[in-house]
């Protein structure tokens, strides 16, 4: 008689086992794996956000800077009907070379004349000019000195990729009278 009940106990126990252990893999089926899938796919789109978030940071100079010249004539350029200064006002393009930079966002490592071109009988005299900034402020840099009316030629252009800034050393030539 022992027997039987033990039997029988064991028997009613496995089946508890059975069904508890059925039970539990539901709830990891059901439950558990849709939430590992959900939060796998979660940290798919962080990623993702992320990168959008990264390059909007790294677009957003240009999308403002696009936005303010919504309204203006792309295509036209100062163009300014050539004169030259005197000899003696020679210094003037070093004030209005200063402005032109700082309004553009450089910033003026040097600014030398090359005395060679002042002495002789030279209708132009040259300027040595280093800066320091960024591409698109050289661009606007350029664009401001379309409208000097006494800017001869630029000669050359050297840029110099940094760290943190690009160099811009270019060979300036006004015309003198």
């Amino acid at each position: 008689m022992m027997d039987k009940i033990n039997f029988n106990i064991y028997k009613k126990s496995f089946l508890y086992l059975t069904i508890y252990g059925g039970i539990i893999f539901i709830i990891i089926l059901a439950g558990i794996f849709p939430l590992y899938l959900n939060n796998s796919n979660q940290v798919k789109e962080n990623e993702k956000l992320k990168y959008q978030i990264k390059e909007q940071k790294e677009l957003g100079p240009l999308y403002t800077t696009l936005n303010a010249m919504k309204g203006k004539d792309l295509l036209v350029f100062p163009n300014p009907e050539k004169t030259a200064l005197p000899r003696s006002g020679a210094g003037k393009f070093q004030d209005e070379f200063q402005i032109i930079a700082k309004r553009s966002g450089l910033i003026v490592v040097s600014f030398t004349q090359d005395l060679n071109t002042l002495t002789g009988p030279s209708t132009s005299l040259l300027h040595n000019v280093v800066l320091k900034g960024e591409f698109a402020d050289f661009r606007k840099m350029l664009i401001g000195l379309g409208a000097v009316p006494y800017l001869d030629r630029i000669e050359e252009i050297s840029i110099q990729q940094g760290a943190k800034f690009t160099d811009f050393k270019m060979k300036v030539w006004i015309a003198i009278k």
